[in-house]
């Protein structure tokens, strides 16, 4: 158990959600046999205390890194009856990100009883899982990500509006100048095209561990595929984008296994692009600029405001690619309707609120150069657009 505590504080740092040392630095403990942490630090006697309170085995503290931390604070402090992000990720995994007021074992139990992540205003950011602490690295990973597309996506909206004060005005600012540059180089994946199963996994999982190491996708979210003759091969539902390995799924498409049960839950979608195109891969991450340049709509008069991750009939583009609606899964709003038709056109598109696709041939290299294109060129555009307005 202390091992796996190790390994997602260690996943926590690599990804920029934590410092990796100090004071600051996560805190992850687990009940196996006894209670362990990561690492010693005064604050576990007051978390031990969750453990006794919740059917919990595992915790993750952490006091996010820059500009995380500055975004939690503020949205704390302006939402002291609890943060509600309004992305897809939040909607079907953390609904809203509670607020605690005090570091003590009774008030954060209180509200990890009814959510899987809570902010302690000034301390942290705090969650649970009942079986390992991956659970609370995603819920953690989940909240930061969430949270910061809610503050740059409310900022624009208030400056359309004309309704920033001049605390708002301060704090953009200053996460502003906390912002990392953008990755502009590409990483040189392994050349295509990809003769058998063997060569596909490899590949599969060097684009995965890049997707991640790039930040265009938060704890294990997102997915990748490989079509080899008639069999897709795809990221398993829930599988660590960075750890694909013994994750991925061979799907016959003629549906002649179950293995698409394990499989991730945009295989239909995934599917339907390789039926109406010519393409052989597949790449899907959360890039944070693409998320928020998909809820960007001047039209607050919509009759379908408040259902746009569903019910959007705007033809809105970034530059070209083409933002839709659709939710996971294969249900009647599912984005297995939505996603195939714009990709098999375009090779890219946005849906609203969730993140971005984008497909290629042979190899994973011109779908990672797109994903990393399009997110740059949100990014650009997002100031461009905030710029007509302050």
């Amino acid at each position: 158990m202390k091992a796996l505590c190790e390994k997602y504080a260690a996943k926590l740092a690599a990804q920029g959600l934590a410092p990796g040392t100090g004071h600051d630095a996560p805190l992850v403990g687990g009940l196996d046999a006894e209670l362990v942490w990561n690492r010693e630090d005064p604050r576990t006697g007051e978390l031990a205390g969750l453990f006794t309170r919740l059917s919990i085995n595992s915790l993750v503290f952490v006091r996010p890194a820059e500009p995380y931390r500055t975004i939690l604070d503020f949205l704390a402090a302006r939402c002291p009856d609890g943060i509600r992000p309004e992305d897809t990720e939040t909607r079907t995994f953390l609904h809203d990100i509670p607020v605690c007021a005090d570091f003590t074992a009774e008030a954060m139990a209180a509200q990890l009883k009814r959510r899987k992540v809570i902010v302690i205003p000034g301390q942290g950011v705090a969650a649970c899982g009942t079986v390992t602490p991956e659970q609370g690295f995603v819920s953690v990973s989940s909240a930061v990500f969430s949270t910061f597309v809610l503050f740059f996506s409310d900022y624009l909206n208030r400056a359309r509006r004309i309704e920033l004060d001049d605390e708002y005005i301060d704090v953009f600012s200053r996460v502003v100048r906390l912002l990392p540059a953008p990755h502009t180089d590409l990483p040189g994946l392994a050349a295509g095209p990809f003769a058998d199963e063997e060569t596909v996994l490899a590949a599969m999982a060097e684009a995965g561990r890049k997707v991640v190491g790039y930040g265009l996708v938060d704890s294990f979210f997102g997915n990748i595929s490989y079509k080899l003759g008639e069999t897709i091969y795809i990221s398993q539902t829930g599988s660590s984008l960075d750890e694909l390995e013994g994750c991925i799924d061979p799907c016959p498409m003629d549906g002649s296994t179950t293995n698409g049960l394990t499989a991730s839950s945009e295989l239909s979608a995934h599917e339907d692009v390789y039926r109406r195109s010519a393409y052989d891969c597949i790449l899907h991450g959360h890039p944070k600029f693409a998320v928020i340049m998909s809820m960007d709509c001047e039209r607050d008069d919509c009759p379908n405001r408040g259902h746009c991750h569903i019910h959007c009939t705007e033809c809105r583009t970034v530059d070209g690619v083409p933002i839709v609606p659709g939710e996971v899964g294969t249900g009647p709003t599912g984005l297995c309707h939505t996603l195939p038709p714009a990709m098999a056109k375009n090779g890219a598109a946005i849906v609203h609120g969730h993140g971005l696709f984008t497909a290629g041939n042979n190899d994973f290299n011109a779908p990672f150069a797109r994903l990393l294109e399009i997110e740059n060129r949100c990014r650009d555009l997002y100031f461009e657009r905030l710029a007509q307005y302050v």
